[in-house]
């Protein structure tokens, strides 16, 4: 061969190399940016359902809440009913009912986990039965 033609063909190989490698560099490229977007919707996804499980426990609290409420409310006005339908007009308020409705403060202060001590439910019971 001339040495004009091996010197052609030298210089064509490198081209086809040099294309090659920035063909790879792209698709190494792509796939990567690819990952990339994959991995951000799975961390939106995952933020999603975290957020819906934090709203599904504080509605779950919240209902926890009222209902031990009604009830304590519920036990106050039948300990409050059955003094009256006792004596007739007069409420009677004795230390057994105060009992009652304070232990039923004291459980719905447990559920809730909200401070408080045995005397303030006692105290808040008297209210309520005073009523």
């Amino acid at each position: 061969m001339p040495a004009k033609k091996k010197a052609a063909k030298k210089a064509a190989t490198p081209k086809k190399v040099a294309t090659k490698k920035v063909a790879k560099k792209a698709a190494v490229k792509k796939a990567a940016v690819k990952k990339a977007a994959v991995k951000k919707v799975a961390k939106k996804a995952a933020k999603k359902t975290a957020a819906k499980k934090v709203v599904k426990k504080a509605v779950v609290k919240t209902a926890v809440k009222k209902v031990a409420r009604k009830t304590v409310r519920k036990a106050a006005k039948k300990a409050a009913i059955k003094t009256t339908a006792k004596t007739g007009t007069q409420k009677v308020i004795t230390t057994e009912n105060i009992g009652q409705a304070a232990y039923l403060l004291f459980l719905k202060r447990q559920e809730t986990g909200a401070p408080g001590t045995s005397e303030g439910d006692w105290l808040e019971a008297e209210h309520l039965l005073s009523k």
